[in-house]
């Protein structure tokens, strides 16, 4: 099978890449690696998979030392052209489009960075897989695109109609694209709707990183909707499983949605506690209201994911945190 995976200098990007690779498939990995966090951590990231970051220049394939499957290039997912050129070559028969411009917040104050590379990007995936007869694309959506919905448990067929944040909506505009090329082309689409996802080599604008970093450096851990918050925490070897499942099982649609999380929501105030547990420190707390854009609650039904793949979380709260921090300590500290 070959396979392109975008976004593989970023988090999940990361271990899908190592993943397919360690089962056999030939894929080929694109990032732009660009700056809304520290570079030095994809570069880090892409290392541990074998890519050296002084074989790294722009439109230029590197070789992985670690996987003989495995190579990378730089690439915007805007270029056009290098993007319609990769696709022409290499003729993939599975795209995993993880890619994208990610974050709430940062939404609030950079709008055009999500239309370039969450819109552009996904429209130039979608005309390249339309032309060169990819058979089947997974792309990364997210649970954000529920809004600001009253249920605790979320469920695709639920209203995604208003969204609260920027990136939510170019993620609903990404499954309301893919829908149009699935019912015009023929092509084989499935968005999952990840919640929270999190473990080590994760983005350091994620509340694990905030945490951590704040307990230890003493300094004020602002917990908004004063811990009021629920978030179905979804560890990183749990959701890698789940993409690699349903990317490979026969589905009877062309298009699909799905939720993929841990089915176990946790509050905020008691993820704190694990990590402070973990650390061995008290954090300083500062209870605050709630952050324009964010919602209070969410946590993923999973049953119809759980009915095509068999997929089923593995990881505990506590097993993942203990991950994570470990891996933290020896990265940062």
């Amino acid at each position: 099978m070959k396979v392109l995976i975008t976004g593989t200098a970023g988090f999940i990007g990361f271990y899908a890449a190592s993943r397919f690779s360690a089962a056999g498939c030939e894929v080929t990995g694109i990032d732009n690696i660009n700056d809304y966090y520290d570079t030095d951590l994809k570069y880090n990231r892409l290392k541990e998979s074998g890519i050296a970051k002084t074989d790294v220049y722009y439109n230029t394939i590197v070789q992985s030392s670690k996987w003989p499957n495995y190579k990378f290039l730089k690439l915007d997912l805007e270029d056009t052209d290098n993007i319609d050129k990769l696709f022409n070559c290499e003729k993939f028969s599975l795209v995993i489009h993880l890619a994208a411009q990610a974050g709430v917040r940062y939404s609030l104050t950079n709008p055009r960075s999500y239309i370039q590379s969450n819109i552009v990007g996904f429209i130039n995936i979608l005309e390249a897989s339309r032309h060169n007869h990819v058979k089947r694309l997974v792309y990364a959506s997210s649970s954000s695109t529920y809004g600001m919905s009253s249920k605790e448990m979320l469920s695709v067929t639920d209203n995604t109609d208003t969204p609260v944040s920027l990136y939510a909506a170019t993620k609903k505009s990404n499954e309301i694209m893919a829908h149009v090329y699935s019912h015009l082309y023929g092509i084989e689409t499935i968005g999952l709707r990840f919640f929270t996802v999190y473990g080590p080599w994760g983005r350091p604008d994620m509340a694990p990183f905030l945490f951590a970093d704040a307990i230890l450096n003493n300094k004020i851990l602002r917990v908004f909707n004063h811990g009021e918050m629920q978030r179905d925490f979804t560890y990183i070897d749990d959701v890698v499983e789940g993409l690699f499942s349903i990317a490979r099982v026969k589905l009877s649609t062309r298009y699909n949605i799905f939720n993929i999380g841990n089915n176990k929501p946790v509050q905020l105030l008691d993820f704190i506690k694990i990590l402070e547990h973990e650390l061995d420190k008290d954090a300083i707390k500062e209870l605050c209201e709630m952050q324009p854009g964010d919602v209070k609650a969410t946590w993923a039904d999973i049953n119809e994911f759980i009915a095509v793949t068999g997929y089923e979380p593995k990881i505990s709260i506590k097993t993942g945190v203990k991950h994570f921090v470990d891996w933290y300590k020896k990265y940062y500290v």
